[in-house]
Formats: structure tokens, sequence, C-alpha cells
């Protein structure tokens, strides 16, 4: 079984589905067990649905403009 700071490596990826199917189950049984480690996915699952969120909202021209001008020329 993986240890908290190896869940927290994996996080990412576990939610993105971009892990092997063994490390996919470690992850799970992991988060079955830990607490704390839960906390941390359903965090991370909030905060994902929160961005998608903000993003589908349209940004005012203004404030792109705003935000453009703040660019550094490369």
């Amino acid at each position: 079984m993986i240890d908290c700071e190896r869940c927290e490596e994996v996080m990412q990826p576990y939610l993105d589905r971009d892990l092997d199917a063994v490390e996919y189950a470690e992850a799970e049984r992991h988060l079955d067990a830990c607490c704390y480690c839960r906390r941390r996915y359903r965090f991370e699952t909030e905060l994902r649905r929160y961005v998608r969120y903000v993003v589908s909202e349209p940004m005012p021209l203004e404030l792109k403009e705003r935000l453009a001008a703040l660019r550094l020329a490369l």
C-alpha cells in the first residue's frame, strides 16, 4: 500500500485517470483507509469543479485587455 507522501504525488494523475491499473488500485486503497488523503481528494475534486465553473463564465473584454497589457514581451 502507498503512503500519504506517495498519494500526494499521484493525486493529480489519479484524478486525471493517468495511472496504470496497479497504481490506481493502490491509490484507491489508500484513499479508502486514510481520512487525511480522502479530505485532500475531496478538496481537489471540488477545486476542479470550481475552476471548470469559473472558466465557463465569459471574461469581460475590459479585463482581457488589462490582462493582455500585463504580459511581458518575450
